[in-house]
């Protein structure tokens, strides 16, 4: 099983996860043309994608994919609040689009990779993140989440490789130029994973276990990659666990999870 990001953050997000002829896409925030100049760059083609996977129906996460699922007739997976916000029963350019509605506490198999949805608290209709497993092994991805609940906790407590949110510094968004009422949504109960909260889903990883781990979705006002990455280092103990973070514009290649 392998990971690849397209890219992560305010402007745009989509991931990749592959198992042998399996690839699912999370999420699309991109047009079609630039998701499909960053697919080339991950030596990926849209024929190549088993299905898209949608957490939420923001737009940075959500903006291209019914467009791109009806250009390329790739199969569409989300919770009904999210299809109902972002439309997906309509036509997109004339077609419609082929879609099927996830239940956020049921797990599923798609191709060869069992995908286990995580609902989570974010300011959308019916936000969810995955976690994928494969021969035992457990790849969690946790971003646009306000806070770490005890069933998010419990659930990628113990991951073979883990993608988390690394949204924000908390002294940083305090003292940045966000007005006040977007200070309170970012950092709010149902806005962002700060530095230390990503730090908290860290810290109870099996360092044993644990192969790799990402950090996601960094503000580019109000975060640095040198906060995030001290934060999950300090998290991790000194274990040597490798630490990747996921750009905007260059996304982050392939990592390999040893199965």
């Amino acid at each position: 099983m392998r990971l690849a990001y397209l890219g992560s953050g305010s402007r745009g997000n989509a991931a990749l996860v592959e198992y042998r002829d399996t690839l699912l896409m999370i999420d699309c925030g991109f047009s079609i043309s630039e998701t499909e100049r960053r697919l080339a760059r991950a030596g990926r083609d849209p024929a190549d994608i088993t299905a898209i996977l949608v957490t939420h129906e923001h737009s940075d996460h959500a903006s291209g994919v019914l467009r791109l699922a009806a250009r390329h007739a790739i199969p569409v997976y989300l919770t009904p609040g999210t299809g109902l916000a972002i439309g997906a029963g309509a036509h997109t350019g004339g077609v419609r689009n082929e879609i099927h509605c996830i239940d956020a506490h049921g797990s599923f198999e798609l191709g060869q990779l069992q995908v286990h949805p995580l609902p989570v608290p974010h300011d959308a209709r019916e936000p969810c993140q995955f976690m994928f497993e494969a021969q035992g092994r457990r790849l969690g991805v946790l971003t646009d989440t306000g806070h770490l609940t005890p069933h998010l906790l419990a659930r990628l407590g113990d991951c073979d490789a883990l993608v988390v949110e690394c949204n924000h510094d908390i002294e940083m968004l305090a003292a940045g130029h966000y007005p006040a009422a977007l200070k309170r949504r970012v950092g709010g109960h149902l806005g962002h994973l700060n530095n230390a909260q990503a730090a908290a889903l860290a810290a109870v990883q099996d360092t044993a276990r644990l192969q790799w781990l990402v950090g996601v979705h960094l503000s580019a006002q109000n975060n640095t990659p040198e906060r995030a990455r001290s934060a999950l280092t300090d998290a991790l103990g000194g274990a040597c666990v490798p630490i990747w973070l996921a750009d905007q514009d260059e996304g982050l290649d392939w990592l390999e999870l040893s199965l």
